[in-house]
């Protein structure tokens, strides 16, 4: 009988005989293996094993991102597309091949804060002219997108953007994605401090440290100043809010910040408050240790649990602050919420129109970019605007939007004149306004409609038909990503396709009530599936519904989120006053 044992069968009857358990490993081939010297040990990443690894991490193990370069330029030289996992490592530097929507790279480029200057803007424009499509895109975090850009044309983009001051690198795939701000801030009446040098010192902070690219998945950061117009930081997995802190507390007095945790309105959550108080010194060295944490202990296995959320919802936020603590210098501060003061409430338009600076006899004045596309054209004409009437400043906003600041009084006229001949406008209308749409299926491959043809269609309809008292925020959002941020929306529209007899169309899912800051929610869902040709008249029905039966002057917002979803399907069905 012993003959028919195999050696490491034998070897196994030898150490339970002795009462041992056997020796099991891996060779260098991932073979399983009993001899001892053989086997190696089971290669880790941060605690999980390489081969339990989701796609995109394995990519990132084989090679960084930033080590792409030599293939970016060889690319180039033969004009062809990367293949395989360097498909994902071009987006370490801002490249996205969008096919099938577009058999073309988009290049999103990071603006720290927000902020532009004159030159900045030309030279964009340059290469959305001479390389891209000829537009450029104002997206959701005051960033800047130009589309339809070959392979041929990536290192001269790439070194021009250098040129100009800007950068790509980290604006895509698992990356801290473009800092935001207060674009008002250094000149709103209402803030509390400027936060530009915190955007740009984390802005930079980022760019010299190579261990904080190929995070588990994306990182969003913003700061708030208490400026008038919102940055939406509520949506950011970190968002710091300025606050003052007056007499008679144990802090002494002074503007501090709050910082805000796991905003991720694609998964219907905002950022909460952490407890925690900090000094503006204080907020970088937070930051970089807290993204450490999450590098470190974010799940590196499923993309869907792969946010800062995820990792609280299993940690709980003490575990998390108490591992943070421990790569910082100072002492985490916690303190009561009710001893901080904020600034006023955010104002809905103050990103559109002419408004008076903190400095005398300055204004800026915010410019409506329709769903956020710019013409090179365009792009010129507002540079030539901030040199003529300001100082060469521009800002971006998450309202796809920008603003051209430190006009002087008798310059206004003047400065709009140039706006309208620019073919934009600087009226606050309260439908257009407030109108946002992603890219849409005409430039992204996951977008399930054309967003933006479908926002100016609608946005034409609505503002033929009313005249409200007070603006209202339409989102449309391709696919469940939620670039639009369809969630924190008046009204929120997120692609679907939908069945209209035998043949498939482009329609939306419908969500009522969202906002942010001090009008805080997440929208609630209504209605599913709706045909586009029946949105028109959906949203018609649903404005002159709201305001036939409001209270006084009661906000769409405050409307719906005292009514049910049920309540509000039956109030806002098309045929509901047939």
């Amino acid at each position: 009988m012993s003959d028919t044992f195999t050696i490491e069968q034998k070897k196994y009857l030898e150490q339970h005989i002795l009462g041992g358990m056997p020796f099991l490993g891996k060779n260098s081939a991932g073979q399983f293996t009993a001899d001892a010297e053989e086997a190696v040990e089971e290669e880790l990443l941060y605690g999980t094993p390489v081969d339990e690894l989701c796609k995109e991490e394995q990519i990132k193990h084989e090679r960084n991102g930033l080590d792409v370069w030599d293939e970016i330029v060889a690319n180039a030289d033969k004009d062809q597309f990367p293949e395989g996992g360097d498909v994902f490592r071009y987006k370490f530097y801002g490249l996205f091949h969008v096919k099938p929507a577009q058999d073309s790279f988009m290049l999103r480029c990071r603006i720290p804060g927000c902020q532009l200057n004159s030159q900045q803007m030309r030279g964009l424009a340059e290469i959305a002219q001479d390389w891209g499509g000829g537009y450029a895109d104002v997206t959701t975090r005051g960033n800047l997108q130009i589309r339809e850009i070959m392979p041929r044309d990536t290192v001269s983009t790439l070194i021009k953007l250098t040129g100009l001051g800007l950068t790509s690198k980290g604006s895509g795939a698992d990356n801290l994605r473009n800092i935001t701000a207060t674009p008002t801030s250094g000149f709103d009446s209402q803030e509390l401090i400027d936060v530009m040098p915190l955007a740009l010192g984390m802005h930079h902070y980022i760019l010299n440290c190579r261990d904080l690219y190929g995070l588990p998945r994306k990182f969003n950061i913003s700061f708030d100043s208490g400026g008038a117009v919102s940055v939406c930081a509520d949506t950011n997995d970190i968002g710091f809010y300025a606050v003052r802190i007056g007499e008679g507390h144990d802090v002494e007095p002074g503007i501090y910040f709050r910082l805000r945790l796991c905003g991720i309105t694609g998964h219907q959550q905002l950022a909460f408050d952490s407890g925690l108080l900090l000094k503006e010194e204080e907020c970088i060295p937070l930051s970089a240790a807290l993204i450490r944490v999450f590098i470190e202990n974010g799940n590196r296995t499923n993309r869907k649990k792969a946010r800062l959320k995820y990792l609280v919802d299993d940690w709980g936020v003490e575990k998390l602050l108490a591992e943070t603590q421990k790569k910082l210098a100072f002492t985490l501060r916690k303190s009561s919420l009710d001893i901080c003061e904020s600034s006023a409430d955010k104002q809905r338009q103050a990103h559109i129109g002419v408004h008076p600076q903190s400095q005398d006899g300055l204004n800026y004045i915010g410019v409506g970019v329709p769903v956020g596309r710019l013409l090179p054209e365009q792009m010129h004409a507002l540079a030539d605007i901030a040199d003529q009437f300001g100082k060469g400043d521009i800002r971006l906003t998450v309202w796809q939007n920008l603003i051209i600041p430190h006009i002087a009084d008798d310059q206004i006229e003047a400065a709009k004149a140039a706006i309208v001949q620019a073919g934009l406008t600087h009226h606050a209308s309260p439908i257009a306004s407030g109108l946002i749409a992603c890219t849409g299926n005409t430039g992204c491959q996951y977008a399930g409609a054309n967003t933006k043809g479908n926002a100016i269609e609608l946005s034409q309809h609505l503002q033929q038909k009313f005249d409200l008292d007070q603006p209202i925020n339409i989102h449309l959002t391709g696919c469940p990503h939620s670039c639009a941020q369809h969630y924190i929306g008046d009204i929120g529209l997120q692609a679907t396709p939908c069945k209209v007899g035998d043949e498939t169309v482009e329609g939306y899912h419908v969500v009522l009530g969202g906002g942010v800051d001090d009008n805080r929610a997440i929208a609630q869902d209504v209605f599913s599936s709706i045909p586009f040709s029946d949105m028109p008249a959906l949203l018609e029905n649903m404005l002159a519904t709201y305001l036939e039966h409001r209270e006084e002057k009661e906000s769409f917002a405050a409307f719906t989120r005292r009514h049910t979803a049920a309540q509000l399907q039956e109030l806002f069905a098309i045929n509901a006053h047939a």
